[in-house]
């Protein structure tokens, strides 16, 4: 009886308003943590991120209310869907799509799968563009690129995820004084605090290439302080010599200092790398399962 009973009480209290059931750990983040639930109205996984209201400060209960606002009102393939949100006495829950393969970060882990080759990378990279495409369009900066945000699904389909310091653009000149992101991942201009734009977001994708490419973002030998002041000083953050010349003027064009000469998402898209790499993956290559 006692027994039966233990077990209705630990099932009530994973139980989110009578529609959801959390689940494992995830993964965490600096507002909260994020696990896997059921829907139980019909079956689905979902990824439920939890956030404590206990003693939160205004401003970051304010950031995760931002990020919400963001989320319902986006909707594109690469954009990690919005399904809800819940409140408790204690907590505030984000209800979204569950992604299984989850981040790029975690799949290039040394012990995981390692570094993509290039043809791979072009294959994840346009995903990114054609999100930020949508994203920009919609007067949105994600303003946090990098692997630990791009989540996959087994097909192999990108979702742009972690919407909590993504800005509107109406918004940015605001927040223009604001030094948000993570540090080497980050354009010049938002370390200087000239300005976040669209462009900012693709310096984040030419960081992400060689992160993907590396397992690790350019200066990730420096301690942050030391590399944020490279990224403002050196002309470009270093390209491994060993890239194609395709990928190597791809990660050019991302790195141009001057945020109003880098190319925008689409027309990225239109790159050689990018194009050379798609047109190789619709090759009979493609149906054998051999990537080249």
């Amino acid at each position: 009886m006692s027994r039966q009973m233990t077990s209705s009480a630990f099932h009530k209290s994973k139980t989110l308003g009578e529609k959801y059931i959390l689940g494992d750990e995830i993964g965490k983040g600096a507002y909260g943590r994020v696990y896997k639930g059921l829907d139980l109205d019909n079956g689905d996984f979902v990824a439920i991120k939890q956030f404590s209201l206990e003693n939160i400060a205004q401003e970051d209960l304010n950031i995760i209310m931002q990020e919400i606002d963001l989320l319902k009102n986006l909707n594109h393939k690469n954009i990690v869907k919005y399904l809800g949100s819940l409140k408790t006495k204690t907590h505030l829950h984000i209800i979204l799509e569950y992604v299984e393969n989850g981040s790029l970060a975690n799949i290039i882990k040394p012990n995981k799968f390692g570094p993509f080759p290039e043809s791979l990378v072009a294959v994840y990279i346009a995903q990114v563009l054609e999100g930020l495409v949508y994203l920009h369009e919609q007067g949105v900066i994600h303003r946090d690129i990098k692997g630990a945000n791009i989540l996959t699904t087994k097909e192999g389909l990108v979702k742009l995820a972690d919407f909590g310091v993504a800005t509107k653009l109406t918004e940015a000149d605001v927040n223009t004084h604001s030094v948000v992101g993570t540090p080497y991942w980050m354009a010049p201009e938002v370390i200087e605090m000239s300005g976040v734009c669209a462009a900012s977001d693709i310096w984040s994708v030419g960081c992400t290439v060689i992160e993907l490419l590396t397992c690790v973002p350019p200066y990730y030998d420096l301690q942050p302080m030391p590399a944020l002041f490279r990224i403002v000083q050196d002309d470009h953050p270093p390209i491994p010599d060993s890239l194609s010349p395709d990928i190597t003027d791809f990660l050019r064009q991302c790195f141009k200092k001057d945020a109003r000469q880098r190319p925008d998402a689409k027309t990225l898209l239109s790159h050689p790398w990018i194009q050379n790499c798609r047109r190789a993956l619709q090759s009979p290559l493609r149906h054998t399962g051999t990537l080249r």
